[in-house]
C-alpha cells in the first residue's frame, strides 16, 4: 500500500478547505492509497523501451491545397442585402448608444 498516511489526508483536506468527518478521513486515506498504488503499477508497465503515445491508433490529418476560387466584390456581396451603407452590411441597432 502507498505511503499515504492519516496526516497527509487531513493536511490535503484543509488545504482544499473540505471538512471531513473521522469516517470519511478513515476511507479516504485507503482510497487515496488504491488511487497512488494503481499509478505506480502503470508506471513500472510502461517501460523506456516504449514510446509515450497519446492516441492509440495513429493519426494522420489529411490536407487539401488551398486553392483560391470565385471572390466576390463588394458590391456582389452586398446586392442581394436587406440594406448596406458605406460598403457595409446595415443591421439594426442592439444597444441603446450611437
Amino acid at each position: 500500500m502507498a505511503d499515504i498516511s492519516r496526516a497527509d489526508v487531513e493536511h490535503l483536506a484543509k488545504l482544499a478547505h473540505i471538512s471531513m468527518s473521522e469516517a470519511e478521513l478513515e476511507k479516504m486515506t485507503g482510497e487515496l492509497g488504491v488511487i497512488v498504488d494503481s499509478v505506480k503499477t502503470v508506471q513500472e508497465a510502461a517501460g523506456e523501451d516504449i514510446p509515450a503515445t497519446s492516441h492509440p491508433v495513429a493519426l494522420t490529418n489529411v490536407f487539401r491545397e488551398d486553392v483560391i476560387g470565385h471572390t466576390y466584390t463588394a458590391e456582389e456581396s452586398l446586392a442581394n442585402a436587406p440594406d448596406a451603407e458605406d460598403g457595409r452590411f446595415k443591421v439594426p441597432a442592439i444597444l441603446d448608444e450611437e
